[in-house]
């Protein structure tokens, strides 16, 4: 696997690294050896499939607190627009945003450390994200900011077609 971090304190693009041969390829997603060698949170607790049926379905902007929880997010069917906002108080980045194109074509993850929110802008029907999670999902430490808030200035490539009420109503971002 190929380690890529973001100018965003402990948020790392990883790759797949190949082993190809006439029968196609193989390739290694999660190693928790190398997790640890790059400083990241190597626990998994649980693992999570988001599928949506449209393009132009928004989720996010999600966090848990106080209890954070990294991410190792794929898209592993269709494509999205993977977005993460730092919300950490204290970092360089904070309230910094990052966004990348995740998509079964080119298997591109985005590791999302704790202490940032994670949402994407599905690029068509039919997309399917698979994630892996640090900790268990506590629905009274759900939280998020909103996919437009003016404090975050996230510019997504689409038009947003569908979104939940909760998305939608979260409340501007503290000053």
């Amino acid at each position: 696997m190929k380690f890529n971090a973001l100018d965003m304190q402990g948020a790392f693009m990883i790759e797949t690294e190949r082993l190809e041969d006439e029968r196609g390829f193989f390739a290694r997603t999660y190693c928790r050896r190398e997790f640890i060698r790059f400083g990241l949170n190597p626990d998994i607790a649980q693992c999570n499939i988001s599928y949506n049926v449209s393009r132009g379905t928004l989720r996010g902007m999600h966090y848990q607190y106080p209890r954070g929880e990294a991410k190792l997010v794929r898209c592993s069917k269709g494509a999205i627009h993977d977005v993460i906002i730092d919300l950490r108080p204290d970092s360089p980045t904070f309230k910094k945003h990052f966004g990348v194109r995740l998509s079964e074509r080119n298997r591109k993850m985005l590791f999302v450390p704790e202490g940032f929110a994670h949402g994407f802008l599905t690029l068509e029907d039919d997309s399917e994200i698979f994630y892996q999670m640090s900790e268990f999902y506590i629905a009274d430490k759900a939280h998020g900011v909103r996919w437009n808030d003016p404090a975050f200035a996230i510019e997504w490539p689409e038009s947003i077609r569908v979104i939940s009420d909760r998305d939608n109503s979260y409340p501007d971002f503290p000053s």
